[in-house]
């Protein structure tokens, strides 16, 4: 469908007039919420709820998810605060594997629309994007087995294939800072909204018992932001196979804002070196 914008709003590259290429970028981050949206009343068979101009940005994008002829949606200051809130921590920062992959189509002078739909692509695998998604399942195995101090020791068997899914980082050794703020809006939220999760009582446990286990320490491997996101999102109401898809939303502006610095006159298109470790001319 992002593809496809190309087809309505032609020619937004470098050839582009930079007004032109900020409006343009501005509509699609309006655009791909509200796609979003679509899609998902789509999937339940309900009737689109079409954007309002009295909305922000969080309250239309919760209006357009679960505002129906049957049951209106009450937009709750909260539900919008918590969702900017998780938009913002989620926000693209460092060179991960679909802002990499934006900045080096850009740089070839992609257009727009190819350019992100290309990070969307990047995001979509589950070793990315699927992360809070995963947790959700863990969480929701562990419950069933009913014994965390089980899975945290099948994890730290290394004959198990278990993974302890919200933990660690690749840049952050240490806590993730934005693990904290989400751990706390998080309990303020469901005690708010009075919504009674479960699993945000067995990811307490598994947190506790990790922080307090010598194997996860030595290892610096602390909750990062996609522990505890995935539980907001569900009491928000969001199904998990949308998790990927607020992801992208959250990511969004940080991808169109290196795509603008790639696509600079004096930029050089992306060639990494590869080196050739194989045989030498001449070698069995």
């Amino acid at each position: 469908m992002i593809n496809g914008l190309a087809a309505f709003y032609p020619n937004v590259d470098l050839k582009s007039l930079s007004e032109d290429i900020d409006q343009s970028t501005a509509r699609l981050i309006s655009i791909v919420r509200t796609m979003a949206a679509f899609a998902y009343k789509k999937s339940i068979g309900e009737p689109v709820v079409y954007p309002r101009h009295d909305l922000s940005y969080c309250a239309n994008f919760l209006n357009m998810m679960f505002d129906s002829p049957v049951k209106p949606y009450q937009i709750h200051p909260d539900a919008v605060r918590i969702l900017n809130m998780l938009f913002i921590l989620h926000a693209d920062h460092e060179q991960n594997c679909s802002t990499t992959t934006v900045r080096t189509i850009g740089s070839a002078q992609v257009n727009l629309y190819a350019t992100i739909s290309a990070g969307i692509s990047a995001l979509s695998g589950p070793l990315h994007g699927g992360a809070n998604q995963e947790v959700v399942e863990m969480l929701r195995h562990i419950r069933e087995i009913g014994d965390v101090k089980k899975y945290i020791d099948q994890v730290k068997d290394k004959k198990n294939t278990r993974r302890l899914m919200g933990f660690g980082h690749r840049v952050y050794k240490t806590f993730d800072p934005r693990a904290k703020i989400i751990k706390k809006e998080c309990h303020d939220f469901l005690e708010k909204m009075h919504v009674s999760d479960p699993l945000l009582d067995t990811a307490l446990e598994v947190e506790d018992a990790a922080l307090h286990d010598e194997y996860f320490i030595s290892r610096h491997l602390y909750p990062n932001v996609d522990f505890y996101s995935g539980i907001v999102y569900r009491a928000l109401g969001i199904p998990e196979n949308m998790f990927t898809v607020m992801f992208a939303l959250a990511r969004l502006p940080g991808w169109i804002a290196h795509w603008k610095e790639m696509i600079g006159a004096d930029t050089k298109i992306v060639r990494p070196r590869q080196i050739y470790i194989g045989k030498r001319l001449g070698e069995k």
